[in-house]
């Protein structure tokens, strides 16, 4: 009986069982290689749950059974980075990525920098803490210096390490990566999500992202979520580390999951060479990507390269081309703006492009409508890259079915039935409405309560809808 054992004796089960976990923990979620079945692990598990039921002041909070707990928060907690999560500046043409190249050799003084090229994962990058070995803390990057403070939800993911494997983990370890869900994961929750009756998830992306932002840890603990480690923060007391792939090493060596595409190339030739190699693999890798990432590999050389604006001087994004489909457009509507603004919108039978189904697309204004001639009923080229705006590129002209109609910009707001007006000097038209019009007063006051302006914590869109609809708000003195 698990009661019948002195402490000292519990405490030595309970620390083996806890190794025995982790291990199996590791092999299945990082190598993919279980080195148990289901109900070999399950029954390990069940022993550790009930010698902690029987000894509760021997649980510890890098206990596999730890990973899940806790109540629902009503909203999570910012956390200010200790070093700022920046972003990448992106190439989107190889000219691109050669005047990278040549300023970096330029500043450097060396014809032949070493880089470490890896995939650039389509994700949510989030920053673990740990102190002594101990996971204590995991953030989103947010806008790069202040994110939320996710730690509970993190902890499910069962690919990212509750302790440290080492005999003398750094006082201090900032693990810099990104949380995903792997595209048979993706597959199967969409599964079951239709079983349900539940709403389908558009891709892999958007269904990592709202598990790992679920209030309540126990919703996110039945999410397929993944992790890869792909560089460090912070450091206190870790060995010393001179280059980005010797971090990716010792992150590898501390059993957090890195990608096994990594590389170290040298000199443009080898950036293309990496580029050309891992698109062909794209479409057969396990999760979604949405080009590589180039970082000069020597920290001494990253750091006199330095960081302008927001983003590292010493690395780039070269980023997959645009996604493209066909489709039809069904209707043409037109959107109204902050500004008052009228945008026509292609209303499109649903397509999947650049990793989402798209059913809407911009067509920015009225002189850019009749320059593409684009009819409703028209088969068109949709675009889509990475996180913006779906538009519709082109019509083909030569599958117009003969009940295909040109669409007429109306005369009055659809939300107001103020006048539009387009000025004689503007492309674009607006609704003559001001914070009358419903629309705009939405947008008017989330601008006004959004982080860039005066950062109203709670008041979001649903919120402002409601205060709008039932006629409470009318102008942002009434906030």
């Amino acid at each position: 009986m698990a009661n019948a054992l002195s402490i000292d004796q519990a405490s030595a089960e309970i620390s083996a069982l806890k190794q025995q976990l982790s291990e199996y923990d590791y092999h299945y979620y990082v190598l993919d290689a279980p080195l148990v079945s289901d109900n070999e692990y399950d029954g390990v598990y069940r022993a550790l749950i009930a010698l902690e039921s029987a000894y509760p002041e021997l649980v510890s909070p890098d206990s596999p059974s730890q990973r899940v707990g806790g109540s629902a928060s009503s909203a999570f907690d910012s956390v200010q980075h200790r070093q700022a999560m920046l972003s990448l500046n992106n190439a989107f043409a190889d000219h691109e990525l050669i005047a990278f190249d040549k300023r970096i050799t330029e500043t450097l003084d060396n014809s032949q920098v070493e880089y470490a090229v890896e995939p650039k994962f389509d994700g949510l990058a989030i920053t673990l803490t740990y102190e002594y070995g101990l996971f204590v803390q995991g953030a989103t990057r947010g806008d790069g210096y202040t994110g939320e403070n996710v730690t509970h939800n993190l902890r499910t993911i069962r690919a990212i390490p509750m302790r440290l494997k080492s005999d003398k983990p750094p006082a201090l370890l900032e693990v810099r990566g990104e949380v995903l869900m792997l595209k048979r994961d993706f597959e199967r929750l969409n599964q079951t999500q239709e079983k349900l009756g539940s709403k389908l998830f558009a891709n892999p992306r958007n269904a990592a992202a709202g598990s790992l932002r679920q209030l309540d840890p126990r919703i996110t603990a039945t999410r397929p979520l993944h992790f890869f480690a792909y560089g460090l923060g912070e450091t206190m007391g870790a060995p010393s580390i001179q280059s980005h792939s010797q971090a990716m090493q010792y992150l590898a060596d501390l059993l957090f999951p890195v990608s096994d595409l990594r590389d170290v190339k040298h000199g443009v030739s080898g950036l293309l060479e990496y580029y050309k190699s891992i698109g062909e693999q794209r479409s057969s890798l396990p999760f979604d990507i949405d080009g590589v990432v180039y970082k000069v590999n020597a920290f001494d050389q990253q750091n006199t390269l330095g960081f302008v604006s927001r983003a590292p001087r010493w690395a780039i994004a070269h980023k997959f081309p645009a996604e493209e489909a066909t489709t039809i457009v069904e209707d043409i509507t037109v959107q109204v703006g902050r500004t008052g603004a009228i945008t026509p919108v292609a209303r499109l039978k649903p397509v999947f492009v650049g990793g989402v189904t798209v059913t809407n697309a911009t067509l920015h204004n009225e002189d850019e409508l009749r320059r593409k001639d684009i009819y409703i009923g028209d088969t068109v080229v949709v675009r889509r890259a990475g996180d913006v705006i779906p538009e519709v590129v082109a019509s083909m002209l030569e599958k117009r079915p003969p009940h295909a109609r040109p669409f007429a910009m109306p005369s009055t707001c659809p939300e107001c039935g103020s006048h539009i007006e387009r000025a004689q000097d503007e492309a674009v038209a607006r609704c003559t409405g001001g914070l009358f019009c419903p629309a705009q007063r939405k947008q008017a006051i989330t601008h006004f309560a959004s982080r860039r302006a005066m950062d109203i914590e709670g008041l979001g869109e649903k919120l402002v809808d409601q205060l709008v609809e039932a006629n409470l708000v009318h102008k942002l003195d009434d906030i």
